[in-house]
């Protein structure tokens, strides 16, 4: 799933032309970056109540980076300087990186693994 994210991403510059959609994949490495300094490198903290200094900024951070993600092509489609295809392309490339966190989060969770 994640690869398919990324070819989305390239795929949504590729076609049109255009290279700025590339902004968003800068966001897709700031994401993870408040888990793996703050966080142990667990997600688990994300959905706990406890909070402290730190942790309350870690998910904040991971907050912001993650509407940025989503923010950046409907900004770069405001100004016109992506087309729309390019955006609903690089939204659908967000939405299934989200997916694969997610999977990873739960698979995290179980034991058994």
């Amino acid at each position: 799933m994640f690869s398919s994210s990324i070819l989305l991403q390239i795929l949504a510059c590729a076609l049109y032309g255009n290279w700025w959609p590339m902004l968003s994949a800068l966001m897709y490495v700031v994401v993870p970056m408040p888990c793996m300094f703050f966080g142990g490198g667990s997600t688990q903290f994300l959905i706990s109540r406890d909070g402290g200094g730190w942790i309350d900024a870690a998910k904040f951070m991971t907050g912001a980076s993650a509407v940025g993600s989503i923010a950046i092509p409907m900004i770069l489609r405001h100004a016109n300087l992506i087309e729309t295809g390019a955006m609903a392309i690089e939204l659908t490339s967000f939405f299934l990186f989200v997916c694969t966190v997610l999977c990873f989060h739960r698979a995290s969770l179980d034991d058994e693994w």
